[in-house]
């Protein structure tokens, strides 16, 4: 009823009751919408408890965080490292096609030699020197770029 008169007061006297019956329909379904959510994340952590008592358990000590997340990385080296990366990315363009694509495979899709000779129809002897061509080209225009590997 307070939603009605705070918003629709200025209405006619005739629009009023479908109103009202719209705004409880919203208000009802907002109800059980939050019951929903509420009960979707506190049962499972009042079912972590289980018969210990609540002074002893911590439930955040049971959830697993990945080993390599970087959840926990300050923004400034987030920045950092995607920065790095768009400019890896733009050496990358700059190499011929062949070292990029052995480059790719075998470092960034982590295949052994024998795969990416197979995926790239050489031998694996020439992936080799694709690659060794490709990380010596990379190191070089990394340094000119001012970055130190």
């Amino acid at each position: 009823m307070l939603r009605l008169t705070e918003k629709y007061s200025a209405r006619p006297l005739a629009e009023l009751p479908l109103l009202f019956q719209r705004i409880l329909q919203n208000a009802i379904r907002d109800f059980y919408r939050r019951q929903k959510v509420r009960s979707v994340w506190t049962t499972p952590m009042s079912a972590l408890f289980g018969g210990e008592s609540e002074d002893d358990f911590d439930p955040l000590e049971t959830l697993e965080v990945a080993s390599d997340s970087k959840f926990f990385e300050p923004p400034a080296e987030q920045l950092e490292r995607s920065q790095l990366i768009a400019l890896i990315e733009k050496a990358l363009e700059k190499l011929p096609a062949r070292q990029r694509q052995a480059f790719l495979l075998r470092y960034w899709e982590e295949m052994d030699v024998a795969q990416a000779a197979k995926i790239m129809g050489c031998s694996e002897g020439s992936v080799k020197t694709h690659c060794s061509r490709a990380t010596h080209a990379l190191a070089v225009m990394l340094q000119k770029q001012g970055i130190k590997l």
